[in-house]
């Protein structure tokens, strides 16, 4: 079936659904605006909350639908030891495009920020500043974000000339038997016109991870064992600013900023047994990986509201981060003896700058149009040095007292300059129902210059259709059709280093990588139960992609094998996913809150090694997840447990020579939390998962191109972190 006949039936169908309901509406003449479910401070008095998080967390919907939190507010869920193919820098491109997911607002309006956007204030917002939480499930030309999903609202009292200092001490125990202290303060208030949130956090990361590997050779014989001990701290500091200054009654400006530091320091130890010769024989290195890491950004928007009725709305972000990281590895001769044989040094600075502006206007009627253009420059400056003891040469101070070894594509700048122009008509069909139609104009110029100079350009027409209807208060239809572009990951073009694979230290760029495209079907149904029971949704999604991103051979020559993230023709994903998040009620206990997640997902593209019909390699084929929190207002308690299962079989990750496939224990999560003396909360939380789970991958490895079929070994690898307890004091001045 091609995309021109699948538009047509879609067209067909939503203007058949249309019809019908607008029939179904005209029959009830009672029909009131139900899209906004409201939550007033009192809602959440009985649990004591500290923050604007912990009420958001109390409300039923919350954690199954926004992806964040699991059952109970328990953090975490299976992820991919090794990157995927998929390659991309996560997301959608586009201030405008909120994807599928909630989003969050602060005040009715947005946070001019990536890395300080409106979800991460929620924890340093005081609960005491809350005066409503806002459910917006329809669209409307009035809100700063556009997305399939529901927009949360969290609106701050504005009669309080008043300011609040929350803070937070903190330890988390792993289980190599290190404490590491951390703590937040956060500074927020209103004084007139002006909201004010001041943060500071220190969060410690410390991780012991133990890996055991066995490998067997192609004939099935004994090959080696592998052995391997990771210590890595890598603490976080982070200082950030949010301003909101109310100018006059019909203009505000906000401001935010943010710094940030993240080193990373490990430790690793590794044993390898060649079980090939007799006796036995032992292998031991070590490696000193480091990276120095630090961000910031700068973000602000204005508003002028006029006298029509219009809305002008510019926003801009700007933003930069920096690694510099230094890999060396040493053979262990013996206690006191070591040589080394590998120097591995990688250098990137992220930039981005971002204006985006916009005018909206009321049109007829239940009618708005919003016009606009958003700008972004984006590079990306690389540069990476390799030196080993076995190479060719004469050994160089530079490079770690080594001999360099030369890397094709090491010294790069990567530059995208992308112009965006929208236009988004909102129409309020009736009171029950409404559909948002956008249309997106993209043009982009990606320019590598360097070690290789290569420039493209690229433009994309981007339509969107989100239709919403509420057949009752309660039950709700969503349905979108878009057309979707992928944000590339710059390092995906340049050398990089390969930190999945012991045996590789160099990951080759692909100049010729280009975005990945899809068009996306989704649809939707919701149902609130009455009394604020609790609320369940289904959907169904299918999405048909052009240029999936995934591993596709670049070898210089048939000697010299490589491959690199790169474009391997169309694909198809589809599945269903339903949410129940359910108050206990009907057995008599309203403060036991659950939530469960299931998906079942599948996907389709064709192996560019093989040329065989596979899934994709980094989309999982589904999970589930269930857990509950418990809240005890009598004892001033609340705990919860979450269970979180991914299905792992068969969904190999295919590269130029080996084939991996990927499996995992469940997670399982746990808090408990009480509120004690003057309001102060002691929360203990695993931070990791509860049972210590393994995560296992097992790599078939070919000598030459898998294409070729003469099997080398098969590793089976496992690896653990542990769990690790955090204890959490909690309080407000």
């Amino acid at each position: 079936m091609t995309r021109h006949s699948l538009i047509r039936k879609a067209n067909i169908l939503a203007l058949a659904v249309s019809a019908t309901l607008s029939g179904l509406v005209q029959a009830q003449d009672s029909a009131q605006d139900t899209s906004t479910v409201v939550y007033q401070a009192d809602y959440f008095a009985e649990y004591a909350p500290v923050t604007a998080q912990d009420m958001l967390d109390r409300i039923p919907g919350m954690s199954a639908s926004s992806g964040g939190s699991g059952p109970g507010g328990v953090r975490g869920s299976p992820s991919n030891s090794r990157g995927s193919g998929g390659g991309g820098a996560g997301g959608r491109r586009g201030l405008g495009d909120g994807g599928g997911g909630n989003q969050i607002l602060i005040n009715g309006k947005r946070t001019a920020g990536k890395n300080n956007q409106a979800s991460t204030q929620l924890n340093r917002i005081a609960a005491g500043q809350v005066d409503y939480i806002e459910i917006i499930r329809g669209t409307s030309g009035d809100l700063d974000v556009r997305g399939s999903g529901q927009v949360i609202n969290v609106v701050l009292f504005e009669d309080l000339s008043t300011s609040s200092l929350s803070y937070e001490a903190m330890t988390a125990y792993t289980w190599d038997h290190e404490a590491n202290p951390g703590g937040a303060l956060s500074y927020s208030g209103q004084a007139e016109s002006l909201d004010y949130l001041l943060s500071a956090k220190a969060e410690p990361n410390h991780r012991y991870t133990l890996t055991k590997e066995n490998s067997i050779l192609g004939d099935f014989s004994p090959n080696d064992l592998v052995r391997e001990e990771r210590i890595q701290d890598q603490p976080g500091y982070e200082l950030s600013m949010n301003v909101d200054y109310a100018i006059n009654d019909r203009s505000s400006a906000r401001f935010n900023a943010l710094y940030g530091l993240n080193d990373s320091d490990a430790d690793v130890d590794r044993w390898t047994t060649n079980l090939k010769v007799k006796p036995e024989q032992t292998l031991q290195v070590r490696e000193d990986d480091y990276v120095d890491r630090d961000n910031w950004e700068l973000g602000g928007d204005y508003e002028l509201n006029l006298d029509n009725g219009g809305r002008f709305k510019i926003l801009s972000i700007l933003n930069e981060s920096n690694d510099d990281g230094l890999r060396e590895r040493y053979k262990v001769i013996n206690s006191t003896t070591q040589s080394k044989d590998l120097f591995l040094n990688t250098v990137a600075r992220n930039t981005e700058r971002i204006v985006r502006g916009s005018y909206t206007m009321n049109l007829f009627e239940g009618q708005d149009l919003e016009a606009g253009v958003e700008r972004a420059q984006t590079i990306l400056d690389s540069k990476l040095r390799l030196a080993t003891d076995s190479a060719s040469g004469m050994a160089s101070a530079a490079f770690g007292g080594l001999i360099p070894v030369s890397v094709s594509n090491a010294n790069s700048e990567v530059e995208e300059i992308r112009i965006e122009r929208f236009v988004v008509h909102n129409w309020q069909l009736n009171p029950r129902m409404s559909l948002e139609s956008t249309l997106k104009y993209e043009t982009s110029e990606i320019k590598q210059s360097g070690d290789v100079s290569n420039k493209r350009d690229f433009n994309f027409v981007k339509p969107k259709l989100d239709y919403r209807f509420n057949f009752t208060p309660v039950l709700q239809l969503r349905g979108t059709i878009e057309k979707t572009v992928s944000q590339l990951s710059f390092r995906d073009f340049v050398a990089a280093s390969d930190i999945s694979d012991n045996d590789s230290n160099v990951q080759a760029g692909n100049v010729q990588l280009r975005q990945e495209e899809a068009w996306e079907y989704d649809a939707n149904v919701e149902y609130r139960l009455p009394d604020d029971a609790g609320v369940v949704d289904a959907s169904v999604f299918y999405h048909d992609m052009e240029n999936v991103i995934e591993r596709v051979d670049v070898s210089s020559s048939p000697t010299r094998l490589e491959s690199a993230n790169g474009n391997i023709g169309d694909g198809k994903r589809y599945g269903f996913r339903a949410n129940a998040s359910l108050r206990m009620g009907m057995i008599g206990l309203p403060n036991i809150l659950t939530t469960s997640r299931f998906t079942l997902q599948d996907s389709e593209v064709t192996d560019p090694f093989l040329g065989i019909k596979r899934r994709t390699d980094s989309f999982v084929r589904g999970s589930f997840e269930t857990g509950f929190r418990h809240d005890v207002p009598s004892l001033n308690l609340n705990y919860g447990l979450s269970w979180n299962n991914r299905f792992d079989g068969n969904r190999k990750r295919y590269d130029i020579e080996d084939i991996e496939l990927e499996a995992g224990d469940p997670l399982w999560d746990a808090f408990v939390e009480v509120v004690a003396f003057n309001g102060i909360t002691f929360r203990l939380e695993t931070a990791r998962d509860l049972l210590a789970g393994m995560r296992c991958r097992e790599r078939q490895r070919f000598v030459g191109h898998i294409k070729d079929n003469i099997l080398e070994e098969i590793e089976d690898n496992c690896s653990t972190s542990g769990r690790s307890l955090t204890l959490r004091i909690n309080g407000t001045f």
